[in-house]
Parts: C-alpha cells; structure tokens; sequence
C-alpha cells in the first residue's frame, strides 16, 4: 500500500529518491574535504575510507529500508494505536516495518552501493577468493547486524515508550561511526563496539582482513569471518528482546 502510494506522482518520487541520495551524500563529500587537506586519516588512505564508507552506509541502508520505521513506534504506543496492531491477524514486527514504509530509501543504498563500487576498484588489494566472497558478505550480514539493533531499539521503546532518539543514537550513529578507521577512536571505545555492541563485525573486522591491515583489537585471524555468526547472534537477542517488550506492554490505559 505505501510502495503504491509512494509510486502515484512519479516525478515527485524521483526527487525524493534524488534528494535521499543527496542528502545522504554529504557525509561522504565531508570526508573528501578532510582528504583535500590530508592525505590519510588514522593510517588510512581515502580509497580504504571509502570502502568502509561504503560498506557501511550499504549495510545501513538496506536494514533502514526494511526496518526504518521502527522510531515510530513510540508515537503508536502512546496515542494509542499500538492496540490495533497486537490484533491483526500478521505478526507485529512486519507490520511495524511496513509502518510508512519509504521506497525514497533507496536513494541511501544507491548512494553507498556507488561510493563502495568506486573503493573496490581503487583500492589497492590484493584479491583472492575469500576476499571478493567477503565483500557481499559484509553487506548482508552488516544489514542483518543493524536490523537487529532496530529491532531491539524498538523493543526498549515499549519500555521508555519514547526513546526514539535513543534507538537512532545506536542506528544512525553507528554508520556514521564505521565510516571512519578504528584508529581515530581510543581502545575502550573500540572494545565497546566490538564485544558489546559487536558493530565492528559491520566493516571494521572483515574490511582489515581486504585491506591486509592489522585488526582493531589482538583478534584471531578467522575473526573476519565471524560476521555472519555474529548476525545470528544478534537477531537471537534481539527477538529475545523483542519478545519480552511485547510481554511487558500494557497499553496505555485509554
């Protein structure tokens, strides 16, 4: 219903999708102005920032399409709405997803698929098989590792009820946080987003692993394949989590 309503004025469609693609371009274009005054940043050279870049914002876009509307639920809960949604006869997560679901998203994809076709035929690496199997892996598996984040943002705003914020803090801000190299940030900072909140497992890990660079933290070689693992165990705890927000809902009394 909303792809149908997003596709009546196609023209209008259009723009939007162009200005998304953008938009969200921007971030990119502040990192091409840091590289006309540098010519690396932490180490990093602006073909294997971009790869990064790339990855990321590719990943992001892909769970922001499928899973981007979860920030309104805390509206739902608390006019009310939510109710409708525990009665229909779907499961609430899928309707919560296609909630306003926005085709113009595609605009962030597109954007970050060229960004990251550019890295990968300027970096300098040298391929194998692994290596090039990697790279659709880390898209897919950075998608899956964001959506599980959506998910359990979504899960701890039945709990704040509004906490949209807090949920776009760890989304939003944390593709902004993988366009960068770990060496700009401090070593707790990288632990956190490793073992914690395993973001890492995004580009940072596997995309040291292309570059032939040493990984953030002292991790086992094969760890740049652990991503797909990593997905699975983040979509565990996050339906756990899911699940138990569902549990702990009591409506809001009107």
């Amino acid at each position: 219903m909303w792809i149908r309503s997003s596709m009546t004025y196609r023209t209008s469609f259009v723009i939007t999708v162009f200005g998304n693609l953008t938009v969200t371009g921007l971030d990119f274009v502040g990192i091409l102005l840091m590289f006309s005054q540098v010519d690396s940043l932490g180490g990093w050279t602006l073909p294997e920032i971009a790869l990064l870049y790339g990855l990321s914002v590719t990943a992001f876009g892909l769970a922001d399409l499928v899973l981007g509307s979860m920030d309104v639920l805390g509206t739902r809960i608390r006019d009310g709405s939510f109710d409708t949604l525990l009665v229909r006869p779907a499961p609430v997560l899928a309707q919560i997803g296609a909630d306003n679901f926005a085709l113009r998203r595609l605009g962030r994809i597109t954007q970050g698929a060229v960004v990251l076709i550019w890295a990968l035929a300027t970096v300098d690496v040298d391929w194998s098989a692994a290596k090039v199997l990697l790279v659709p892996v880390m898209v897919l598996s950075g998608a899956v590792i964001f959506g599980a984040v959506f998910v359990a943002g979504a899960a701890f705003q039945i709990y704040a009820q509004d906490a949209s914020e807090v949920q776009n803090a760890f989304t939003y801000g944390g593709t902004t946080l993988l366009q960068y190299p770990p060496t700009v940030f401090g070593k707790d900072f990288v632990r956190g987003v490793t073992f914690m909140l395993p973001l890492a497992f995004v580009n940072w890990v596997p995309a040291s692993y292309v570059l032939g660079r040493p990984y953030p933290l002292d991790l086992p070689e094969w760890a740049a394949f652990a991503p797909p693992l990593v997905a699975v165990g983040c979509c565990a705890l996050a339906g756990l989590a899911w699940r138990a927000g569902l549990g702990s809902y009591r409506s809001t009394g009107s």
